[in-house]
C-alpha cells in the first residue's frame, strides 16, 4: 500500500479502534490474495455501507501543510 507523507500523517491521527480496522482489513485482504480466495459474501460491504475512515483527515493534513508553507514564505 502506497503511503505517502500526507496519508502517514492522516493514518497517526486515526483513533486506535479505526487504525487497528484498518490494519485488519489489509492483512485480511492481503491473505486473501495470498491463498487466491475471494471474502465470502456474507463478510462484505456494500459500498453504500462501507465507512471511509481516512477521507476527512488527508484534506485536513494537507491543508495545514499549504497553510505552513504559506506561512513560511511569508
Amino acid at each position: 500500500v502506497y503511503e505517502d507523507d500526507d496519508i502517514k500523517e492522516a493514518i497517526r491521527r486515526l483513533s486506535e479502534n479505526l487504525y487497528n480496522h484498518r490494519v485488519f482489513c489489509i492483512k485480511r485482504a492481503s491473505d486473501l490474495t495470498m491463498r487466491l480466495r475471494i471474502l465470502p459474501k456474507e463478510q462484505r460491504t456494500n459500498y453504500e455501507e462501507e465507512k471511509f475512515h481516512l477521507k476527512p483527515h488527508p484534506r485536513e493534513v494537507i491543508w495545514e501543510r499549504k497553510g505552513r508553507a504559506a506561512w513560511a514564505k511569508k
